[in-house]
């Protein structure tokens, strides 16, 4: 039975994860939140009720007593907490900063002290997307693409500078004292609970709201979707797999596709035909963006199994109706 750690356990990614790991049965299993992007909803609480051997600590992980609380070592810990969404980052830029790059400090020097096996670390695409901007890394883009950004002051450098820094800082603690390591470069994963500051929950709040016309930003950038069941099976699979450490990974699906055309997905799904409002896409993002995943298909076998249309469809059940604000 392995002990398992989940930073940011009642977030998007996390909440999810521990579900998944919570059916297997298997672990032992601690999740640690602030609950300020996740939340002790409904849902939470009836999870939490029917796994009794699942422990929820609420605490800052900005702050270094909070892992003073966790009962280590533990054989997997997956650091998933932090600050993400574009409005949050062009609004809060300090704060992005301050937390993102306090908790992976924290988590790494809580790690030298108490040991753990392996730890994964939620990392982005946006820390290389100024390199593929720029012409400096193919698409589907690999793992070895330089990472940067074009503009250290825009507010929305401020995300992906603190993965680079995490990035760092999980490779160079993990090879100095000795634990395991996997950097997971998650991209656009989606689905219910990811909250609002995405493009598709935001559509979909639009749409359910009746909006007409509908605003649509950058038709002609591209992106590749990935469900977060899959993101999730792909994490607990490089948890386990065999890997030389510290190994940076992708994760994500690699089929791109235009912000045109997954509208006209989502309308689809959502059975909707309001009129269309096309505007330019938010200042700072990239044009185009799709992973290479042929890594992680290597190291685990792993294969994306929903499609995009099955995805939009179960995020739409859970958003569409009377739009859970999250």
């Amino acid at each position: 039975m392995a002990k398992v750690l989940v930073l940011g356990g009642a977030g998007f990614i996390g909440f999810h994860l521990v579900r998944r790991l919570a059916e297997q049965q298997s672990d032992q299993i601690t999740l640690v939140d602030d609950l300020s992007r996740g939340q002790f909803d409904q849902e939470l609480e009836q999870f939490l009720a029917s796994n009794l051997q699942i422990e929820l600590i609420t605490g800052d992980l900005t702050k270094s007593e909070t892992f003073d609380q966790l009962d280590g070592p533990f054989d997997q810990v997956y650091l998933l907490a932090g600050v993400v969404g574009v409005r949050n980052v062009e609004t809060q830029s300090a704060r992005v900063l301050y937390i993102n790059t306090n908790i992976v400090m924290n988590a790494v020097e809580w790690a030298k002290r108490v040991g753990c096996g392996r730890m994964l670390y939620a990392s982005t695409s946006e820390a290389y997307g100024a390199s593929v901007e720029l012409g400096y890394g193919a698409i589907p883009t690999a793992e070895n693409v330089p990472v940067g950004v074009i503009d250290v002051q825009h507010p929305r450098s401020t995300y992906a500078i603190s993965k680079m820094l995490g990035e760092a800082t999980i490779t160079h603690y993990s090879k100095t004292f000795g634990f395991e390591a996997v950097i997971a470069r998650y991209h656009n994963v989606y689905g219910p609970r990811m909250g609002m500051d995405h493009v598709i929950p935001e559509v979909m709040a639009r749409l359910s709201s009746g909006m007409n016309p509908l605003p649509v930003y950058g038709q002609d950038q591209t992106r590749a979707f990935c469900y977060v069941s899959d993101a999730v099976a792909a994490s607990q699979a490089l948890m386990t797999c065999p890997i030389i450490s510290p190994e940076l990974v992708h994760i994500g699906n690699d089929h791109e596709i235009s912000i045109n055309n997954l509208l006209e997905k989502m309308l689809k799904v959502a059975g909707l035909n309001p009129d269309l409002e096309w505007l330019p896409a938010p200042s700072g993002g990239v044009s185009r963006r799709c992973p290479d995943i042929s890594k992680l298909r290597k190291l685990t076998g792993f294969e994306p199994a929903v499609p995009i249309e099955s995805g939009l469809s179960h995020t739409w059940e859970w958003y569409g109706h009377g739009v859970r604000q999250r």
